[in-house]
């Protein structure tokens, strides 16, 4: 089984929109960076469903934490920084997408962290 994770930065205490944007632009990048290293795993996703997980984190260098771990594993990932039109400061980290990959691979990374 193959899933993508989505992880938010809680301490942030952006709007339910807001996250839900962010969310978006964290599953998109992860996505495209899948489509170029993992195609397959990619295909075999959309074929079962395009399970998603979101979690959350309390900290900055938390949410670095997990996106360099998984950069380090060779998976697919994104880390999204936010423009600052709304609610944030212009270059605010705020979300971390993985994947799709298979699940073993993923849960190494975010296995510990709460859903959101």
């Amino acid at each position: 089984m193959y899933k993508q994770a989505i992880v938010i930065r809680n301490d942030l205490k952006m709007g339910k929109g807001k996250i839900a944007a962010q969310a978006c632009h964290a599953a998109i990048e992860a996505f495209l960076d899948a489509e170029k290293i993992c195609p397959n795993v990619v295909k075999e996703w959309l074929r079962e469903g395009q399970k998603k997980v979101v979690l959350k984190v309390n900290s900055e260098k938390e949410l670095f934490d997990i996106y360099l771990t998984a950069k380090s594993l060779g998976l697919p990932c994104s880390l999204i920084k936010d423009a600052g039109r709304t609610q944030l400061e212009p270059g605010t980290t705020t979300a971390v997408g993985i994947g799709p990959e298979k699940e073993e691979k993923i849960d190494k990374v975010v296995g510990h962290l709460k859903l959101l």
